[in-house]
């Protein structure tokens, strides 16, 4: 490998004095010894290595990740200086407004930065610029406690990037100052957003992989010397084990047998004396099986796999007896063998080698394994390797049934022998260089798709199935001698494409975010979190085969996951985000806000996330769904629609609501404080695509929603029933298009809707009783109807969107409980009310100005069912909900198994009425009648649930 070409021009940078918190030290090498020296006495303490999430490994092995302060593979405890170096105190009196960020992103992943290594989940760094650039102003302190790569840190420093702040269709002036493009009477104009300059981050996550990727991702690399110290250690591989690799090209049988004659011998085989060598680019294996008929062994690739087809056949016969077959008829064929490394004895699925591919110049060729290639696989396979190299059992996990089902119960059995000596020939070396952390990525960028989880596809494609440890019958591990040099070429690419990033702007902390230490209150600019989601995503478990290699693993005790293996539910999923999003909230400034990206398809993550959020303290303030096809968002009305990637945007009240609300204690004014506060944080207005979308936070029902949510938070019985808020609005807040908005407010949504033919639609789904009620409430307000007319418009709206455990109502009970009839013969029929008469009249030539009292207009009115003015909606909510309790008595009262069908909205009535009268165990107690999908589905239900267990538990 002498000859390989350098990787960058660049000379080796001069280091000389540097300046890291506030100290200066003669060059950055005595700046990493000084820090050095004091993390290890740290990891001397036990109760340092008591704290939550601490992961596993020795002081050793922890040191020689970290690059103290910048980065430590343990909880970082320089995260303190770094905020009071670089972070602002919180002060109530320096103004600070800002609307959710609820514009179209849509950013595409072909970047360098964002492809140099995999991950299970990423959000593209320029997708997090926009939020950054919304919600922060430069050298404002960001956090990310869930970091994954780290793309916030990429994020936060890309601000002061003038070429990329530009590329994302911003216009940047002389002076810094940010343009974005806004319609506005019908032409663009240019309206000031931010200001150029990058934002300082704060990364934590409780995978040590995770943080070693974020810190390379994020902190300036001595290019020349990472080039110089790659290709030199790449040389050295290849002369120790370059051999592994040569195949011959077109071989004679006489070249064959002079092969055999070389790999034989005790010296290290030269294929060169044979014929013409070239090097091996990958091998695709296949399992082996026995015929179920003959008890003949059968390779798999050779029945199943028709590559001029480009098919996989599901029917095959057998080579030997002709048997028809299928896979799920064979039998796997096992090979026992003496382990070294582990002193056992192995069982593994028997795979052969079937194809190889190998170049010769530009030109590349395929092969079926001749002897020699055989006999050279066998020769690999009895030779020792002299480097360290990771032998940890598999973890039990949900996981890891795959790999263990073919017998990979060890990590370094998910490779094959020489990938695993290049491996760890690799490392060895890496591990003394100057560049040792990006050289460390090196190999953990490879190291899944150098492993058997790498599969065959079709037109010979490969790659690891996502998100789980598949391992299939035809495996395609790349060389990792083939693959290295790309993948160092690919980092240096990245790394070079970020020449702006300054040592000390971001800070990396190996910690869960159940306990963020260090990180004081109050003290943080701006959050952006993705975390974990439920079941999707078995984070520790897909980052294994990474840490083992690094040597420091996951703490899996505080993973905010779902998992059987873990003997964790969603209840204790939802436990520790809400512990996460408590820290969050503790540590973020008053007024300022959060974005959660969340990725989960089951209504009952979704509702636990929601709750997690709420409990913390947080207000959700927009909702949106990303559209991956359409790249814009949608206002999500319902958990039936949680399809899509989601935006939450929530924030964190200003320190003045919380005092005011601790001072009147839960009465009727401060529902009204709350709501005018709130109001606040919403955007005004919607647009996309040049049209007014509903801003669905600013929706009656679900201003009430958090209403409840920040009383039950709070621990205090809601002041106003929903009718009572109903007409408390009406009376204090301007409403537009089926929204409320604040005076001011309504002036700026006046001038937009005045500029756009179209009003905003608002989309209803009906999955429940509550929601039902909601459709028939908009449907009515537009068009007072008779059953007839309603029936039909109805039946159409309920779907595959009905949660499976609610009871579904007539629609006749339903409009006898919550809306009017009118009848000429009733003793308020002597006029048709005014709702009917504004429809009738507007949309029947005949019936315009008639008088309310006409008979005409009373006989096209008779039947029309109509939604009540507020005095009559109280009177009906109460008959209403004396009949939920009523149903609820019933719920309490049941004995035996739990509860198949009932009505959520009985359900909700009898906890909103246990809270009102502090009667915690009548909630719990019923909880545990409900089916808990149907409990951890419904948001409301789960919220007076955990306040109730909480409560309960401390005595509240």
């Amino acid at each position: 490998m002498a000859s390989t070409p350098s990787l960058f021009d660049d000379e080796p940078l001069f280091s000389g004095p540097v300046e890291c918190l506030g100290q200066t030290f003669p060059n950055d090498d005595a700046r990493r010894e000084h820090y050095l020296a004091i993390l290890r006495e740290k990891l001397k303490d036990p109760a340092f290595r008591k704290i939550e999430g601490f992961p596993i490994g020795s002081d050793e092995d922890i040191l020689a990740l970290s690059d103290p302060p910048y980065y430590t593979a343990c909880p970082n405890p320089f995260i303190e200086d770094f905020i009071k170096h670089y972070g602002t105190r919180y002060n109530p009196d320096v103004p600070y407004s800002k609307e959710p960020y609820v514009a179209d992103v849509s950013e595409g992943k072909n970047d360098p930065i964002y492809n140099a290594h995999s991950y299970h989940t990423k959000v593209p760094h320029k997708a997090i610029m926009r939020y950054l650039l919304h919600y922060t102003q430069p050298g404002d302190l960001v956090f990310d406690g869930f970091c994954g790569t780290g793309m916030t840190g990429v994020a936060a420093q890309l601000c002061g990037d003038r070429s990329v702040v530009a590329s994302l269709g911003y216009r940047v002036e002389a002076d810094g100052q940010i343009l974005a493009p806004e319609q506005t009477d019908g032409e663009s104009v240019w309206r000031p957003i931010a200001r150029l300059g990058a934002r300082r981050a704060l990364l934590s996550d409780l995978s040590p992989a995770a943080t070693l990727i974020s810190y390379n991702y994020n902190t300036p690399t001595d290019l020349a010397v990472f080039d110089m110290e790659a290709r030199k250690i790449l040389s050295e591989v290849e002369s120790e084990y370059g051999w592994m690799y040569q195949t011959l090209h077109d071989p004679t049988d006489a070249q064959i047998a002079a092969a055999l004659d070389e790999i034989e011998r005790d010296t290290i085989p030269d294929l060169t004396v044979a014929g013409v060598v070239a090097k091996i680019a990958y091998t695709i294996w296949s399992d082996v099986f026995s015929c179920p008929e003959c008890a003949e062994e059968i390779v798999f690739w050779d029945v199943a796999v028709n590559q001029e087809a480009n098919e996989i056949r599901e029917e095959f016969l057998c080579p030997q007896c002709s048997a028809a077959l299928s896979k799920k008829l064979l039998e796997r064929t096992w090979v026992r063998a003496h382990d070294k490394s582990t002193s056992s004895t192995t069982r593994l699925a028997k795979q052969v080698p079937v194809l190889i591919n190998y170049r010769i110049g530009r030109k590349g060729f395929f092969k079926k394994p001749d002897r020699a290639d055989l006999a050279l696989f066998d020769r690999i396979e009895k030779t020792d390797i002299p480097h360290w190299f990771p032998t940890d059992a598999l973890p039990a996990g949900d996981k890891m049934g795959e790999p263990l089902r073919v017998g990979i119960t060890h990590a370094h059995l998910f490779h094959t022998k020489r990938d695993l000596a290049v491996i760890a020939a690799f490392l060895d070396r890496a591990e003394r260089a100057q560049s040792s952390r990006l050289l460390k990525l090196c190999i953990t960028s490879l190291l899944v798709y150098a492993s058997k989880a790498s599969r065959w596809r079709l037109e010979n494609k490969s790659g690891p199935l996502s998100g789980t440890w598949y391992i299939s019958s035809t495996v395609m591990p790349l060389d990792a001698m083939t693959i290295l040099p790309n993948r160092i070429r690919r980092l240096a690419k990245a790394k070079a494409s970020v020449p702006t990033f300054r040592a000390g702007d971001v800070i990396v902390s190996c910690v869960s975010s159940t306990h963020l230490t260090n990180v004081g209150g109050n003290s943080v600019d701006y959050l952006f979190l993705d975390p974990p989601f439920g079941a999707n995503l078995m984070y520790s478990e897909l980052s294994f085969l990474w840490e083992v290699w690094l040597r420091v693993k996951t703490a899996i005790s505080s993973e905010a996951i779902a998992n059987k293996s873990q003997n964790k539910s969603l209840d204790e999923y939802r436990r520790l985000m809400t512990l996460c999003f408590l820290e969050a909230f503790r540590i973020l400034k008053p007024g300022r806000w959060m974005t959660v990206e969340f990725s989960n398809t089951r209504a009952t993550v979704w509702n636990g996330i929601q709750t997690a959020l709420q409990e913390a303290g947080f207000v959700v303030a927009n909702v949106a769904a990303l559209d991956k096809k359409q790249g814009s968002f949608k206002a999500v009305t319902t958990t039936t629609a949680v399809k899509q990637d989601l935006v939450i945007s929530a924030y964190k009240p200003n320190g003045g609501l919380e005092e005011r609300f601790a001072r009147s204690g839960g009465s009727e004014e401060s529902a009204w404080d709350f709501v005018r506060s709130h109001l606040r944080y919403l955007p005004t207005v919607k647009l996309q695509h040049g049209q007014l979308e509903q801003v669905v936070e600013r929706e009656p029902r679900i201003i009430f929603d958090r209403l409840v949510a920040w009383f039950v938070r709070h621990s205090f019985p809601v002041p106003l029933s929903s009718q009572e808020f109903q007409a408390g609005l009406t009376q204090r807040f301007a409403e537009r298009d089926g929204m409320v908005f604040l005076s001011d407010q309504v002036t700026e949504y006046d001038k937009k809707r005045h500029q756009i033919a179209r009003a905003p639609q608002m989309e209803l789904f009906i999955a429940d009783e509550r929601s039902a009620i909601d459709w028939l409430t908009d449907f009515l307000k537009k068009r007072p109807s008779t059953y007839q007319e309603v029936h039909p418009e109805f039946i159409q709206q309920l779907g595959a969107g009905w949660k499976k455990h609610e009871a579904k109502p007539e629609l006749s009970d339903l409009l006898e409980a919550n809306f009017l009839c009118y009848d000429p013969k009733s003793k308020d029929g002597y006029e048709v009310p005014p709702q009917i008469h504004s429809y009738l009249s507007t949309n029947w030539a005949d019936m315009r100005n008639l008088d309310k009292t006409d008979e005409r207009l009373k006989k096209k009115a008779t039947g029309r069912w109509y939604v009540p003015n507020p005095n009559k909606a109280r009177d009906l909510e109460m008959v209403r909900e004396r009949a939920l309790l009523k149903e609820f008595e019933t719920y309490r009262a049941h004995k035996g198994r739990r509860l198949k069908v009932f009505r959520l909205e009985a359900m909700r009535a009898g906890f909103r009425n246990a809270w009102a009268n502090k009667d915690y165990a009548t909630i719990i107690a019923v909880a545990k009648k409900v089916p808990e999908e149907a409990l951890q589905e419904d948001e409301k239900l789960l919220l007076w649930y955990d306040q109730a267990l909480t409560l309960s538990e401390t005595g509240g």
